[in-house]
């Protein structure tokens, strides 16, 4: 289980995060929803530890990791995968996915990769050509099967669905929450979607202005009027 505990974020003088605390729990989905400016990719660059806390803790299956470096946190079982589909277009499909499995010492890389394309059938099917070739929701499925190749324990998701089509967003969705049926996969997705993201989300959280305003089972905040009027949107 992921836990972040009263975490504190600042841009000099202004609180991007003012003591958020959520937990994670291993083989769950929990998004975190809110405007634009609420907090939602400074907490996912905080808890990877591409930018430091003011305060607070987060700990990942007990451990205290909230300083750890950033490769200190992929070591341990975290995965990151930012907002902008960031593929390395020259490269080919499969040079793209071994990237994610570089570090690890372990014999099953192969094994692992050909999981990913299993999970992920586009790609399978243009594993040799240069990554610049795919569409939009391909590359999307390309940079978390790059994460995927690390056996992370969490995985931490910023905007997957930015800019692609509605059919696209439903599939990339329902990949990630096949996948975490069928593991012990812990997934904090950041998601400005808000009604996909709870679709596919066992947890919804709301942040406001650095703040959680709201933390509920996905489909009561679905059939929160008020609180998706006054903060999701929709």
């Amino acid at each position: 289980m992921l836990e972040i505990s009263d975490l504190v974020t600042t841009y000099g003088p202004v609180k991007a995060l003012d003591g958020v605390s959520i937990s994670v729990p291993a083989g769950k989905i929990t998004a975190v929803l809110g405007a634009n400016g609420a907090g939602k990719t400074t907490l996912l660059r905080t808890v990877s530890g591409l930018v430091k806390s003011r305060s607070g803790k987060v700990t990942l299956g007990g451990q205290d990791i909230t300083r750890t470096p950033v490769e200190g946190m992929v070591r341990l079982g975290m995965a990151h995968v930012p907002e902008g589909r960031g593929v390395i277009a020259e490269l080919t499909v499969e040079e793209n996915l071994r990237l994610g499995g570089l570090w690890r010492k372990d014999d099953d890389k192969a094994e692992r990769m050909e999981e990913v394309y299993e999970q992920f059938p586009p790609l399978d099917k243009r594993r040799k050509l240069s990554a610049h070739t795919l569409s939009g929701g391909e590359r999307q499925m390309l940079v978390v099967g790059r994460a995927l190749l690390a056996k992370p324990k969490v995985l931490l998701l910023d905007e997957p669905s930015l800019g692609l089509a509605p059919l696209i967003v439903n599939q990339i969705f329902t990949l990630v929450r096949d996948l975490v049926d069928r593991t012990d996969l812990a997934v904090l997705l950041v998601e400005q979607n808000a009604k996909s993201a709870l679709g596919i989300a066992d947890t919804g959280v709301v942040l406001n202005l650095g703040r959680v305003v709201a933390s509920e089972d996905a489909k009561t905040l679905l059939a929160d009027e008020g609180l998706r009027h006054a903060y999701l949107g929709f």
